[in-house]
C-alpha cells in the first residue's frame, strides 16, 4: 500500500463490533440501556454526595470525582458508536478521530490515578485513624486530583500530538469501536518505533506505579485489621475497603483480559469485544458496588429523592 501524506487522511472507518446487519438493532439497544445506566447511576452518586452534608468526607469526594469521570469516559466512546449503528455509517472523521483518541486516553488514566488515590485514603483511614482528618484536609484533597487532572492532561497530549506526525496508508479501517491509539498506529506507515516505545514506557511507569501503590496501602490495611483485637473493628474496617477493592479488582482483570485476548487470539475483533467490559460494563457497574452495601449512600439517595417528591411546585 501506498503511504499517505498526513493532510490527505480525512476520515477512519469504525469497522465496530459486528459487520452483520441482523445485530445490529440488538447492538443499539444493548449499548443504549448500558450507556443511560451508566450516566443515571454515576449522576445519582455525584448528587448523593453533594446533597448530603455527611458525606462531604475525602472518601466521598474522590468517589464523586470518579464517578464524573466514569460518565465521561464513556460519553467519549458509546454515543459516537450509537450514532454510527443508527445512521449506518462507520465514518469518523480524523480531527474526530484523533480527539476521541485524546479524551478517551485521558479519561482512561484518570480512573487508574484516582483509584490509587482512594487506595491512599483508605490506608491513611484504617492505619492512621487518629490523623486521618489532620492528613487527609479538603486542601490535600484538591491537590491530589488536581494533579491527577495535570499528569493525565500532558499525557494524553503527548501520545496525541505523536500520532500527529504520522504517515497513514490507504486503509484506513479501524477494527474497534473506537478510536484506539493502538489500533491507529498500527494503521500508519511512517516509522512508529518512537510511539510504541512512549507507549510502552508510559503503561509500565503509571501501570506499576498505580499497582505498586494500591498493593502496599492494601498490605498495611490487611496488617492493621489483623491487629485489631475486636471481630466488629476488622469487619467495619474490611467493609469500608470491599467496595473500592472490588472496583480496583474489576477494572485491572478486565484490562488485562483485553490484552490477553489480543495477545491469545491475535484477533483485533476479539479485542474490541473484550474492551466493551472495562470501557462500558466496568463504569456501568461501579455505582451499584459503591452502594450495594453503603448505607450512607443508601440514606442519602433516600433524602435526595424524599427532596424531589416532596418540592413544592412553583
Amino acid at each position: 500500500m501506498e503511504p499517505g501524506n498526513l493532510t490527505s487522511v480525512s476520515e477512519f472507518l469504525l469497522l465496530g463490533l459486528s459487520e452483520e446487519p441482523e445485530l445490529q438493532p440488538l447492538l443499539f439497544g444493548l449499548f443504549l440501556s448500558m450507556y443511560l445506566i451508566t450516566v443515571l447511576g454515576n449522576l445519582l452518586m455525584i448528587l448523593a454526595v453533594s446533597s448530603d452534608p455527611h458525606l462531604h468526607t475525602p472518601m466521598y469526594f474522590f468517589l464523586s470525582n470518579l464517578s464524573f469521570v466514569d460518565i465521561c469516559f464513556t460519553s467519549t466512546t458509546v454515543p459516537k458508536m450509537l450514532l454510527n449503528i443508527q445512521t449506518q455509517s462507520k465514518v469518523i472523521t480524523y480531527e474526530g478521530c484523533i480527539t476521541q483518541m485524546y479524551f478517551f486516553l485521558l479519561f482512561v488514566m484518570l480512573d487508574v490515578f484516582l483509584l490509587t488515590v482512594m487506595a491512599y485514603d483508605r490506608f491513611v483511614a484504617i492505619c492512621h485513624p487518629l490523623h486521618y482528618t489532620a492528613i487527609m484536609h479538603p486542601r490535600l484533597c484538591g491537590l491530589l486530583v488536581l494533579l491527577c487532572w495535570i499528569m493525565c492532561v500532558l499525557i494524553s497530549l503527548l501520545h496525541s500530538l505523536m500520532v500527529l506526525r504520522l504517515s497513514f496508508c490507504t486503509d484506513l479501517e479501524i477494527p474497534h469501536f473506537f478510536c484506539e491509539l493502538n489500533q491507529m498506529i498500527q494503521l500508519a506507515c511512517s516509522d512508529t518505533f518512537v510511539n510504541n516505545l512512549v507507549i510502552y514506557f508510559a503503561a509500565v511507569l503509571l501501570g506499576c506505579c498505580s499497582i505498586a501503590g494500591i498493593v502496599y496501602s492494601y498490605s498495611k490495611i490487611l496488617s492493621s485489621i489483623r491487629a485489631m483485637s475486636s471481630a466488629q473493628g476488622k469487619y467495619k474496617a474490611f467493609s469500608t475497603c470491599a467496595s473500592h477493592l472490588s472496583v480496583v479488582s474489576l477494572f485491572y482483570l478486565t484490562s488485562l483480559g483485553v490484552y490477553l485476548s489480543s495477545a491469545v487470539t491475535h484477533s483485533s475483533q476479539s479485542s474490541a469485544t473484550a474492551s466493551v467490559m472495562y470501557t462500558v460494563v466496568t463504569p456501568m457497574l461501579n455505582p451499584f458496588i459503591y452502594s450495594l452495601r453503603n448505607k450512607d449512600i443508601k440514606g442519602a439517595l433516600k433524602l435526595f429523592f424524599q427532596f424531589l417528591a416532596y418540592r413544592p411546585s412553583s
